[in-house]
Parts: C-alpha cells; structure tokens; sequence
C-alpha cells in the first residue's frame, strides 16, 4: 500500500505534531473547565479510528502476514486421504482378481498420501524471506498512512488555532476602537474635539468589526475541516479548540546542513525505509523465479487397501467326494481295479470387511527428481517479469529519495525564508508600536487627525496579525527540519 499524500506535506503537519503535542498538559487542564472542548490527541484518535485508509492499511498487513504464515507452512509435508465406494452393476471388473463379471460389485478404495519438497531451488525459503519482506513494508507504509492522517487532524487543528488567536486580536483591536470612540465621544459632547473625528473612528471601529466577521467565519471554516479530517458528521456537533502555549522562537542559526538532514531522514521516515524494503523483496522476487529452472527433488508415501463385494474364498464344509481316477491297480485274480482318490469338499463364501482391508493393505515410498528441460520460456519469462518488478521498484525508491532531498531543500530554505520573515516583523511591529503611542498620545492630545490616528492603529494591527502568522511559520519550519533527524520535538 502506497500513501497518497505528498511527503513534504506530512513532514510540515509533522512539525505542527510537536507543538501540539507540547501543549497537551495545559490543554488538559483547560478541557476540564471548558464545555465540549476537544484535545489534539483527542482529534487524533478519532482521526486514527474512524480512517477507511488506515483500515485497508490494516488489512493489508493481515494479509501479507498470511502470507508469510502460509509460505513457511509450505515447507510441512502434505497429507491427504482419499476414498471412493462404487456401486457397478452388469458387466464389470472384480478389483480383487481383475476379472470381467457379470454381477453387481459393491467396491471401496483406500488410500493416504503424503509427500514432501526436499530441494526446489531454494524458491521456498527465498518465497519465505521475500514475503517477510513484504510484511515489514506493509508495516511501515501503514506508519505513514497514520501519520498522514494524524498530520492532517494537527494541520486542521492548527488552523483552527491560529484562526482563533486571529479572532482574539480582532476582537481586542475593535475594543480599542470602541473605547476610543466612546472617549472622543465624550470630548465632543465637551466641544474639545471636532465631530469628524467621530465618523473616521466609526470608520475603524466598522472596519474593526468586519475583520471580527472574517476571523469568526475562517474559525468555522477550520472547525468543519478538522471534523471532516476525523471523518465526524458537521451538522449537530459543536465544540472548542483547547489552546496551545507556542513560545517565541529564537534566531539562532539551524546549526546541521542539508546533508545531514538527508542522511538521518533516510534513516528515521517510515517512506524510505518502506521503499527499501519493497527493492529487497522484489529482489528476492527474482531468485524465486529463477529456482523454477532448477531440478526439483520430492519424496512420497503411499498407504493403500480395498474392499470388493465379489471377493470370495473356498472353505472346506469337512465333506469328501470320492473320484475315479484314470489308474489301475491288479488285483488278486489277475484283473485291474480302478484308483479312487477322496476329493476334500468346500464351499463359497464371501470373504469380510476388516479381512479384506488387512489383505490388501499396501503400501510404497519413491523419491521423485523432475529436471525442467523444456517449458515455452515460462519460467524464463517469469524470471524477466520479476526483473522488471526489480528495477521499478528501484527506480521508485530512488524517485523517493529524489524527492527526500529536494523537500528538505526547500524546507531548509523555506525555514531560512521564514527566519527572515519573523525577524523582520518583529522590528516592523516594535516599530510601528512606537509609532502608535506617539501618535495615540498626539491624537489624545487633539494634535492629530483621527484618519492619520485610523491609518496608524490599522498598520499595527496588521503587523501583529503578521506576526502571529510568521511566529507559527517559523516555529513549525523549525520543527520540520527536526523531524527529518527524529529529534525530541521540545522547546
């Protein structure tokens, strides 16, 4: 089974899997006073249980572990017993005597069989190796499937988050205006300020409210991806996103290059090592099909007996019959006296089951050698196919390598994008903080104008917005390259 999800996707979910799993603790604590507030791991398990792809994943290492069973099992003599009970009437042949009768013969057959490989070109000990083989990719494809969809739930999951701490920050922003607006209320009704200054902070406080409606519908829009993830019906359920404590990242330089990331990735994800283990088995393939052009050494064992209604035998009944013979004897008057012999008498009977069963109880043993010469290139065009299956397997796993490095290129240069990303925001929003309390400070003061005041407040909202979204990016690009090395996901 083959995932059908990119790679790069599930290693950025992946980084998304360390947060998350970070802030289990608090977000513990924090479902027990909140209503139908769902967990990440809670998402997660749904996710994993209610998934047909991780089920058919399932099935398909039940199966290749049968295989594997019943490839070692083949190495095991095979045994079987046979009967037959005929019933033949008119003219037909006694099995005992394999005489033609005109009688009706009840007859029964007997036999057990057994037999066993000794020597088939290895193909059975290579069929056992290469079906274990295909169990632990089985294995480890099914690993990527549950952190496809695991990493799925984490992404919708996040979403959600970063759609509700957006929500936050609107709702904090149309606060501020709000008081403003109450404020600059109260000094016109005092006639310290002019009315215009009333209808560009309506202006914001509007503007303010929208930004309220569009982080409310992108939060329901997270919400009905992380449900549809976990496979959950939408209608009816209602429920909350447990936070998160993501802390501020650092700027310290990523100390491993990109070889190395390669190196140990090649080691620690489920989709390398699957691909490996598919080009091993389809080696292996290869040696099975060649045994077929192999001599093939086997012994059997034959038990056998039968039983025939017209079997019979002569018994004597202790009665004689006195026969004259063709000799002559002389007697004492000169004449000859014929010979007389006594005949002992007998008579038919059928001869008995069990009698029958013990007479003609037989029994063989042959050792068996079939040395191919000619077959129409079965077995040779068996061998090519299983070559073919060879080197699309290796060419896949080196499509997948492929594939490895350019992901972890991109995402060491994405990281590196998303450090200068965040480095710049910072500054951006210390520097437009500054800029706001001056120019808070100005308009309180009635030196500025409420447009120059709107412009100003609705820059610094925007970098923070920006700066949320770029602290997020970062982390989660940081915890990427992690991942590729299997290191702890902590902070």
């Amino acid at each position: 089974m083959k995932t059908q999800y990119p790679l790069m996707r599930r290693l950025t979910m992946a980084a998304m899997l360390a947060v998350g799993l970070l802030g289990q603790p608090a977000m513990a604590q924090n479902a027990a006073s909140t209503r139908n507030q769902l967990t990440l791991q809670q998402c997660i398990d749904l996710a994993l249980q209610n998934n047909i792809t991780i089920r058919q994943g399932q099935l398909t290492v039940q199966n290749s572990t049968l295989q594997l069973k019943q490839s070692r099992l083949n190495l095991l003599p095979v045994a079987n017993f046979q009967a037959s009970q005929s019933l033949n009437g008119g003219r037909s042949i006694n099995v005992t005597s394999n005489q033609f009768e005109q009688r009706t013969i009840n007859s029964g057959n007997y036999q057990i069989n057994a037999s066993a490989t000794l020597f088939n070109g290895y193909a059975l000990q290579n069929t056992i190796r290469q079906n274990d083989l295909t169990r632990q990719a089985s294995e480890e494809e099914l690993k990527a499937t549950r952190n496809t969809v695991s990493l799925n739930v984490i992404q919708a999951y996040l979403n959600a988050l970063t759609a509700t701490e957006q929500l936050v920050i609107a709702r904090r922003q149309a606060e501020v205006a709000s008081a403003q607006l109450d404020r600059t209320q109260r000094l016109v009704n005092a006639g310290s300020a002019p009315e215009s200054n009333l209808y560009d902070l309506r202006a914001t406080l509007a503007s303010n409210e929208l930004d309220i409606v569009t982080a409310q519908n992108s939060l329901d829009l997270a919400k009905v991806s992380l449900l549809q993830n976990m496979n959950v019906p939408v209608e009816g359920t209602g429920f909350d996103i447990a936070p998160i404590e993501v802390p501020d990242p650092g700027l310290v330089p990523y100390t491993e290059t990109v070889q190395q990331l390669y190196s140990a990735a090649l080691t620690n994800l489920p989709d390398a090592r699957g691909a490996d283990l598919r080009v091993r088995s389809a080696a292996l393939g290869v040696e099975v099909a060649r045994g077929a052009l192999y001599p093939t050494l086997s012994i059997s064992g034959n038990l056998s007996s039968l039983f025939s209604s017209a079997s019979q035998a002569l018994q004597p009944n202790g009665k004689s019959t006195q026969t004259q013979t063709p000799y002559f004897i002389p007697d004492a008057n000169g004449g000859l006296q014929p010979v007389y012999t006594n005949t002992p008498g007998y008579d038919i009977a059928s001869i008995g089951y069990l009698n029958q069963i013990k007479n003609n109880f037989n029994r063989s043993v042959s050792l068996i050698l079939r040395v191919p010469i000619f077959g129409g290139y079965v077995s040779r065009n068996r061998i090519t196919t299983a070559k073919i299956t060879q080197q699309n397997s290796e060419l896949n796993g080196q499509n997948i390598r492929l594939q490895l490095r350019q992901q972890i290129e991109t995402a060491y240069a994405n990281m590196r994008a998303g450090a200068n990303r965040y480095r710049a925001t910072q500054a951006q929003v210390t520097a437009l903080e500054q800029a706001f309390r001056v120019a808070e400070s100005r308009f309180n003061a009635g030196a500025l104008g409420s447009f120059e005041y709107g412009i100003a407040k609705t820059n610094l909202d925007r970098s923070r917005a920006s700066l949320v979204q770029a602290k997020y990016d970062y982390v989660f690009r940081i915890k990427i390259l992690d991942y590729f090395q299997n290191k702890p996901l902590s902070f």
